[in-house]
């Protein structure tokens, strides 16, 4: 059809068949990296060309998209919906005013943090509740408490796991929904009592607390609702390492696909 020559047409063919293929080394390395630990069969192409840069390997976005895509992988995680759990009652407490005002663009670490409660429920059918808080500027997750109970001892917990984590002198702003929890004097006392100052969005608007809100999603996305989880313990665990990876081996797009400790220790290096 192409009124080729005989021997350039068999030439041609045979050239072709026996071509090696000149991304086969980084085929095997994108396998490995989105199976393997720090993937977790999680990353989208940004973050794999993020994780294939600091490997040596000088590709464009879209090649990092087209190889995936010819290796059949494509993350659907990020795709689906999750449940919300709702702390509101009403006006039980004292509320702080909404200092942030859905303006989420601090830099540095330790500035402004986030935090919210969410339920998970387990297969022996009792639900758990997770309490973490997240930095706004490095998405660090600095503290998270788990428990059978949203009550205010689980409450406590977290911020005692925070109290340890924040560095000497710090005075974060932490940013909140008005569940009861955060409208409870006890908790604003220790709050002041940690040098903290308190924030909350108004009422029955989840775009305010944004980046808490994200933090849910992830979690329960890349790691909960993947998972068959049967007990309390099972979860703390869980939430350990994933906690653990999230912040120190996970890429974000946010931060130019590093990763949360890097993010944070490179940017108060320069301070």
């Amino acid at each position: 059809m192409l009124k080729l020559n005989r021997k350039t047409y068999y030439d041609n063919v045979k050239n072709r068949i026996n071509q090696a293929d000149k991304y086969a080394l980084v085929k095997e390395k994108i396998q490995e990296i989105y199976y393997g630990y720090e993937g977790q069969e999680t990353y989208g192409y940004r973050p794999m060309w993020g994780a294939l840069r600091d490997e040596g390997f000088k590709l464009s976005l879209e090649t990092v998209r087209k190889l995936m895509r010819s290796l059949g992988i494509k993350t659907t995680i990020y795709h689906k919906n999750t449940g919300k759990y709702s702390s509101y009652k009403g006006n039980v407490g004292k509320k702080a005013p909404n200092i942030l005002n859905q303006t989420f663009d601090e830099t540095i670490p330790y500035k402004v943090l986030h935090t919210d409660v969410t339920e998970y429920k387990l297969t022996n059918g009792k639900k758990v509740y997770i309490s973490p808080v997240v930095d706004e500027a490095s998405l660090e997750i600095l503290a998270c408490a788990v428990s059978y109970s949203p009550e205010m001892k689980t409450i406590y917990n977290m911020l005692d796991e925070l109290a340890d984590n924040l560095p000497p002198g710090a005075a974060p702003i932490l940013h909140s929904d008005q569940g009861f929890q955060y409208q409870n004097p006890g908790y604003q006392a220790r709050l002041k009592k940690m040098n903290i100052i308190q924030s909350m969005s108004r009422k029955g608007n989840c775009h305010d607390n944004a980046p808490g809100e994200t933090i849910f999603n992830l979690m329960k996305r890349e790691k909960l609702n993947r998972l068959k989880i049967g007990s309390l313990e099972e979860m703390k665990e869980i939430l350990k390492d994933y906690i653990y990876w999230f912040n120190n081996v996970r890429r974000s797009n946010k931060l130019k696909y590093t990763t949360p400790v890097k993010y944070r220790n490179r940017v108060l290096s320069n301070l």
